[in-house]
């Protein structure tokens, strides 16, 4: 156990239905991040873009982006992050994965997913939330649509970082930072927020707004506007149990269940 998490988020464009070439990009990019980082973070469909053109795109856990992001884990020894389209059983997931140094690797099939693009009638959605231990933290991460429902985030499990990846567009950016900062609060975490920039295929504009808040909803990190640029964060599991320990908010939650 560790009382810091060292983090690197990569805020990038991405080459539109391009796997080879936004799996070059990311590794001149990694390539960069500091050896003592734990844990880097990339965009949701960091190889392709938010399309819907799965037939053409999506992949396989046997596949090549699969066998990279394990190579990637094990040279920087530090976990990555990020979601591809997996076709599985013939269906299609916005799929999270998360690959460890040691070789193995953990998933979150995005549960919500968003009508307004027909993302719902091309992919399966999830029903399982992902929860894992790293270093003594406790992370739930999770894909982009799914920062506008809070049962689904709501902390029942006392992780201590709630990860949002995405491809979120500038037209609804106002979204993005201010429900960042709300599920940073009322779950007492650090949320952190990775999104992309550029332009898209489907003639879309993103301006990155990638950012990481404390459980106060105080802004630790933040990234300039329309700029690719990669920062690094420390994060401390003292001053999260501290808070916990003084303000027991979590404690007076609502019980539920989702069915």
């Amino acid at each position: 156990m560790s009382e810091f998490l060292n983090i690197a988020i990569v805020q990038s464009d991405l080459v539109w239905e391009n796997s080879e070439n936004n799996r070059k990009n990311f590794d001149k990019k990694i390539k960069e991040i500091p050896a003592e980082i734990d844990l880097i973070i990339i965009p949701e469909m960091f190889t392709t873009g938010f399309t819907m053109n799965t037939k053409k795109v999506a992949e396989t856990m046997d596949g090549i982006t699969i066998a990279w992001m394990l190579q990637k884990a094990k040279e920087k020894d530090a976990l990555v992050m990020g979601s591809i389209i997996i076709k599985e059983n013939n269906k299609f997931y916005n799929r999270l994965i998360v690959t460890f140094p040691s070789g193995k690797l953990k998933y979150y099939d995005k549960r919500h997913l968003f009508s307004f693009a027909g993302e719902d009638k091309l992919f399966t959605a999830g029903n399982k939330k992902l929860i894992f231990k790293y270093k003594g933290f406790k992370i739930c991460p999770l894909i982009c649509y799914d920062l506008r429902f809070p049962v689904w985030a709501r902390n029942t499990e006392s992780y201590d970082i709630l990860i949002y990846i995405a491809n979120w567009p500038n037209a609804r950016i106002t979204a993005w930072d201010t429900l960042l900062k709300a599920r940073a609060i009322e779950n007492i975490c650090y949320s952190i927020g990775i999104n992309r920039v550029g332009l898209d295929g489907n003639n879309l504009v993103y301006n990155g707004h990638s950012a990481v808040y404390d459980f106060f909803g105080k802004a630790l990190l933040s990234f300039n506007e329309k700029k690719e640029s990669i920062k690094t964060i420390s994060l401390s599991k003292k001053e999260i149990e501290d808070t916990r320990k003084k303000f027991r908010f979590l404690d007076d939650m609502d019980k539920f269940e989702i069915h």
